[in-house]
């Protein structure tokens, strides 16, 4: 039922129309409605690339007191990819719940997404031969990897609902609307309310107050703007 492909190799396609248009074009951010589009953008970048860290670097076991070692070289690693990205005119170039597979594997370096990289870079030319591999195909790999996430809800307090509550809106919430930073604002947004309501008001950091104003914005924008 796949057309077969018109050739092995081609040539690789010209950065030429997209090179450098975010710097070309930057000057245009100079109205509300486009600063309301770079904040959503970079609200979802960054919880996107957070969740999917913590989620990797669990399945790793790389993770010490509940807390993500160089988090913060991660998080610059990914920035700089983005920011090349943004100017050669790809989609972004961050951390993918994809990686889980490499991880399942033995992976757990750097060198791994090196090695991905230089095949992608490979599989360039061979475009069209590689077009017969259609969703139906890739289907299976995904749901394995999200068995392989799925593996990290097991170090959930489920007896405790005012946590169990606020993580299972964000296991829900992620599938269904497509997005990672989307769940995770459905649980941090939760999280507050449900910790008032188990009488834990002063478990409450700062921070999570501060994240639930910033997501209340961030939905309320979404939604109604």
């Amino acid at each position: 039922q796949i057309p077969m492909p018109k050739g092995i190799v081609s040539s690789i396609p010209s950065i030429a129309p997209t090179f450098g248009q975010a710097i070309f074009h930057i000057g245009e951010i100079n109205t509300v409605q486009m600063w309301v589009v770079v904040f959503t953008f970079l609200l979802v970048t960054f919880f996107d690339t957070t969740g999917t860290l913590i989620g990797l670097v669990q399945q790793a076991g790389l993770m010490k007191n509940n807390k993500m070692p160089r988090a913060g070289e991660a998080l610059a690693a990914d920035s700089s990819g983005m920011l090349v990205g943004s100017v050669l005119g790809t989609s972004p170039v961050g951390a993918f719940v994809e990686s889980s597979a490499g991880i399942a594997v033995g992976g757990k370096t750097g060198l791994t997404a090196v090695w991905v990289g230089i095949f992608f870079l490979i599989s360039t030319i061979f475009s069209p031969i590689l077009s017969v591999f259609t969703t139906q195909v890739t289907a299976p790999a995904l749901i394995i990897v999200g068995v392989l996430m799925a593996e990290n809800l097991a170090h959930v307090h489920w007896t405790d609902l005012e946590i169990a509550i606020p993580c299972f809106l964000i296991a829900l919430g992620m599938p269904l609307t497509y997005s990672i930073s989307d769940g995770l604002g459905w649980g941090i947004v939760v999280y507050p309310i449900s910790m008032i309501a188990a009488k834990k008001f002063r478990k409450i950091t700062p921070m999570m107050w501060i994240l639930f104003i910033v997501f209340v914005i961030y939905f309320f924008v979404l939604n109604f703007k």
